[in-house]
């Protein structure tokens, strides 16, 4: 599967209709990130039950500031809704092969309950 473009429009429903979605958080002006595009592009073919979704930060200023982009590139990971990696930098190949089998290897029931008893300890605290 290509990289898909994703925009405020189309964001939370691709990561709604979608186990895993990877985002690369990108601009035009930006060497690395167009050092890291192309394997990017490469692995996003060899794993197509994975949307790779590239977020242009220069057109979507909105969901960079959603999300605290303050470096580029910056790549996201969500699986089931929940964002499980986020990392600013360039990755070789095989360090993105790395975070996707980690992220299929994850017990997500157990990351939602640890969230839920992270959210209750800050909840008490403040």
């Amino acid at each position: 599967m290509a990289t898909v473009d994703l925009t405020k429009d189309n964001f939370e429903s691709t990561i709604m209709n979608n186990d895993m979605v990877f985002v690369d958080f990108w601009a035009s002006w930006c060497q690395p990130c167009k050092t890291f595009a192309p394997t990017y592009e490469e692995v996003s073919a060899d794993y197509p039950d994975i949307v790779f979704g590239k977020v242009d930060t220069e057109n979507e200023q909105e969901l960079a500031g959603h999300f605290g982009i303050r470096s580029i590139p910056t790549l996201m990971l969500f699986r089931e809704q929940v964002i499980i990696f986020q990392e600013s930098g360039v990755l070789p190949r095989e360090g993105l092969e790395s975070i996707i089998q980690q992220a299929r290897d994850l017990d997500m029931d157990q990351v939602r309950k640890d969230i839920e008893e992270q959210q209750k300890q800050q909840g008490g605290e403040g």
